[in-house]
Order: structure tokens, then C-alpha cells, then sequence
């Protein structure tokens, strides 16, 4: 053990960087660490900014994630977007780990700043809508609270206008000479799906034999994992919601937690949780 200080040039390290790239630049951390401006003087108006603005950079990266794995569905390349759907449920997590953050905020805590807020509401997350509507619960009325940006409205109707991960997925059973009636195969997309008894059989084909079907199989847990972690961030944002304001509405005019309970209702994947039941 020695207290002489270590400079890590010594063994290379790059220490000097005028005119060239260094980790602040590379991750333009300048604008990322100056966006957040607190509009009280409440302590904890901070910590309600960063758990906002970084679940919001985790839903950028959930989205980038979707969309290749929808698209090498669509192109049956599944063994690719295996990994992608495993680290899409993963981000799920870490985003559930933010609401542990947040529960150490009390009511009196978020009283003190919460009128700051105005009708501004993570109900109107233009980005959890794009998740929601890749992954297929799609709702038109939802893209009202985005009209009054119309390149972000034009981006919700686009997603709109294409086949939802389940879709995708749900292409590859009559690919594998699994058939599925063609009101499910050519539905219009912008409707969510319904769940139907020749879905859930054309899974149950899959679960009873495995080791005949084992891409679909696996594609099948991929999905049932992710809608497991996506759920869990659900649950957490009520019960996080319920420990802070109780039963208040929410500030963006929603019921808050009677809203959030509703959304608890929502199944994306359906005839993978009902076949569990009849197998």
C-alpha cells in the first residue's frame, strides 16, 4: 500500500482533450444536465425532474428496441429480436426501479410544489403513447392530448397506420403452418387486437409441443416476460401515485388513480395469459 497519488497518464490514460472528443462531449452531457429547471423553491422538485426526464431517456431506448423487433418480425428474423424483446422487459425493470426513488418523496413533499406542475401530466408522455401503440393497445382518442404538436400527432397516427408487435408476432404461427383466421391476420391496424378462442388454440399448439415449435415457443416467453415487467412498471406507477396524492385527480385532468387502476385492466398479449388456464 502506498500514498503516492496515481496519475493513470503514466499508463496511457488520455488526459488532455482541446480539440478533441471527451465523454462530456461525445454524450452532449452539457444540455442533458442543464434541462432541469425547477419552478419552486421546494427541495424535492428535483428529484421529481431527473426520475421524469430519465424514464423518459429509458422509454427512447425501449422504443428504438420496439420498432427493429417489430420490423424483424415482420421479416422473420426472430432469433435477433429475441435479444431485443429480453432487454426491452429489462428496461421495464430499471424504469420499475425509478419508482422506488420517488416513493421516498411524501405528500408534503410534492404539496409544495405540485401547483407548479399545471396541467402538464405524464398522461400526456408522447412517448409512452408510442409504446402503447407499438405494443397494441390502441386507442385513437389518445392522440388528442398530442394535437397541438402536429409532428408529434403525425409520428402517434404513423404507428397507428402499422402492425403492432403482437401482430407481428402473431404473422409467424401461419408461417410455421399454424393457421389463424384471416379477420385476425388483416384486421386494420389502427384497432387493438381482440382476443379470440382460434388465437389462443394456435398458441396452445405451440405450448403442447415445444420442442416442434421452438422459435414460436420462445417468442411466445419473450413476449409473456416482457408484458410481466410492463405490467409490474404499471402497478408501481399506481401504487407511487396512491402513496403520494391518495385519491386526488391527477394534475393533467385524469382520475389518478382510478385512471391508473383502469390501465391496469389492459392485457397486450391476451391468448398468451388465457392458454395457460386450458393447457
Amino acid at each position: 500500500m502506498t500514498n503516492t497519488p496515481y496519475d493513470p497518464a503514466a499508463e496511457g490514460a488520455q488526459m488532455r482533450f482541446d480539440g478533441r472528443m471527451s465523454y462530456t462531449d461525445y454524450l452532449h452531457l452539457d444540455p442533458i444536465l442543464t434541462a432541469q429547471h425547477p419552478l419552486s423553491t421546494a427541495h424535492d422538485e428535483m428529484l421529481f425532474i431527473v426520475q421524469h426526464q430519465t424514464s423518459e431517456l429509458w422509454m427512447r431506448l425501449a422504443i428504438h428496441e420496439l420498432t427493429a423487433a417489430r420490423a424483424l418480425l415482420l421479416d422473420d428474423t426472430l432469433r435477433p429480436a429475441f435479444k431485443m424483446l429480453a432487454r426491452i422487459a429489462r428496461i421495464f425493470e430499471q424504469l420499475n426501479s425509478a419508482w422506488d426513488v420517488l416513493r421516498t418523496m411524501t405528500p408534503s413533499d410534492y404539496t409544495a410544489f405540485r401547483e407548479t406542475l399545471g396541467q402538464s401530466s405524464g398522461f400526456q408522455s408522447w412517448q409512452y403513447r408510442r409504446i402503447e401503440f407499438i405494443l397494441g393497445n390502441r386507442n385513437a382518442a389518445m392522440l388528442r392530448p398530442h394535437a397541438h404538436r402536429p409532428d408529434l400527432a403525425a409520428l402517434l397516427e404513423e404507428d397507428l397506420r402499422q402492425p403492432s408487435l403482437y401482430d407481428a408476432a402473431l404473422r409467424q404461427l401461419p408461417r410455421a403452418g399454424i393457421p389463424l383466421p384471416d379477420a385476425v391476420l388483416n384486421r386494420d391496424p389502427a384497432t387493438p387486437h381482440v382476443a379470440t378462442p382460434e388465437v389462443e388454440e394456435a398458441w396452445a399448439r405451440v405450448y403442447r409441443a415445444p420442442e416442434t415449435h421452438w422459435e414460436l415457443y420462445e417468442l411466445a416467453e419473450k413476449l409473456v416476460d416482457l408484458e410481466d415487467y410492463f405490467r409490474r412498471w404499471r402497478f408501481n406507477h399506481l401504487t407511487t401515485v396512491e402513496r403520494v396524492i391518495g385519491l386526488k385527480r391527477g394534475t393533467g385532468g385524469t382520475g389518478g388513480t382510478s385512471y391508473l387502476k383502469r390501465m391496469l385492466d389492459t392485457v397486450l398479449f391476451p391468448e398468451l395469459w388465457t392458454l395457460r388456464t386450458t393447457l
